[in-house]
């Protein structure tokens, strides 16, 4: 039997970080060690994390956002397997035992598990992110530019001897954050992905991104994806330099094409919509069309949704946008 890390990485959440921590002793995989990396907390955090004692192993440290808590936290990691939890997140009970059943019946770079999205008194809102399942090798896939569909960060395990064939990554001022887009994407360039396709934990979201039609909640880790394509050029340095292998300098990923649908046809003009459709909707059309991990209805009844932000009657026209976008905004707007 093989141990498992989990790594909770905090910044200034001490609303949730107690459940967090309870989550992760809470396990019933005898061999879970459970560190906490607090970065630069200036909230009440450190109190928080001190009563727990010797039943965890807890590092402050100076902000230097989440790249260097990753770092540090693999480093610290003693482990074969690793697991970073997100501090306002949480895993259900026997959540490590179901990912260590996957490592050990097979040889993976990582394990990932569906997230139910929960609100900030921690009870599920009846949706959970991803929605689509990948299994297998994704390397080929990534080498020709496609993002598989992950959950966010805390849905995420990994084997520690492949995330450090990517990290640690450099931690300049470009590159702070995003730390989970590099462990989710470089894990897979280094071996196999497995799916457990039940929720084994929560994924807090802010009653702002519940009413936000934007909010991309589906197949996505949710950040902001303006910031995708600097996360993008720095993993193709790191795939070159630590692995030897060339990534294209583009690449494709619907939820990254959606949040541009949503902001260039939402409340938008009827004359708006219709240019854009016709104009600037080549990425976003090709993000459905030839995305290899949708089945062929799933791709029929996203093109049908999308086309109705060009019927007349704006109501209809947002009520589709939100309905690709966010089911949770979505359902509060019913």
């Amino acid at each position: 039997m093989k141990d498992m890390t989990v790594v909770i990485c905090n910044h200034n959440y001490e609303q949730f970080l107690a459940q967090a921590i309870d989550s992760a002793l809470a396990q019933d995989y005898m061999r879970t060690q459970v560190i906490v990396i607090d970065d630069g907390s200036t909230d009440g955090s450190r109190a928080i994390i001190e009563r727990y004692g010797s039943r965890i192993k807890s590092v402050f440290k100076d902000n230097g956002g989440q790249v260097s808590a990753y770092n540090l936290g693999l480093h610290l990691a003693k482990t074969d397997y690793v697991l970073f939890l997100d501090a306002d997140d949480l895993l259900y009970q026997g959540a490590v035992t179901r990912v260590m059943q996957r490592f050990e019946s097979e040889n993976l770079a990582k394990v990932q598990f569906r997230l139910d999205v929960i609100d900030h008194m921690s009870k599920c809102m009846g949706v959970y992110v991803p929605h689509s399942r990948i299994d297998g090798d994704c390397r080929k896939l990534l080498l020709n530019g496609w993002l598989y569909p992950s959950p966010p960060a805390s849905g995420n395990a990994y084997s520690v001897s492949a995330l450090r064939k990517i990290f640690p990554v450099p931690e300049t001022m470009k590159d702070r954050y995003g730390a989970d887009f590099y462990a989710i994407y470089g894990a897979a360039l280094v071996g196999p992905v497995s799916s457990i396709p039940v929720s084994l934990g929560g994924y807090r979201v802010s009653d702002e991104a519940v009413a936000n039609p934007s909010f991309a909640n589906s197949d996505q880790t949710g950040k902001a994806p303006k910031a995708f394509p600097s996360r993008w050029l720095t993993l193709r340095e790191l795939a070159l330099r630590r692995l030897g292998m060339q990534l294209p300098a583009d690449f494709h990923d619907f939820a990254y094409e959606r949040a541009y649908f949503y902001s260039s046809v939402y409340h938008a003009p009827l004359m708006t919509r219709w240019h854009w459709m016709l104009r600037d909707s080549h990425r976003y059309l090709h993000a459905i069309v030839a995305n290899p991990f949708w089945s062929l209805k799933k791709k029929v009844g996203t093109l049908v949704l999308s086309s109705l932000c060009l019927v007349p009657y704006s109501p209809i026209a947002d009520y589709a946008v939100r309905y690709i976008c966010n089911p949770l905004a979505r359902r509060t707007a019913r």
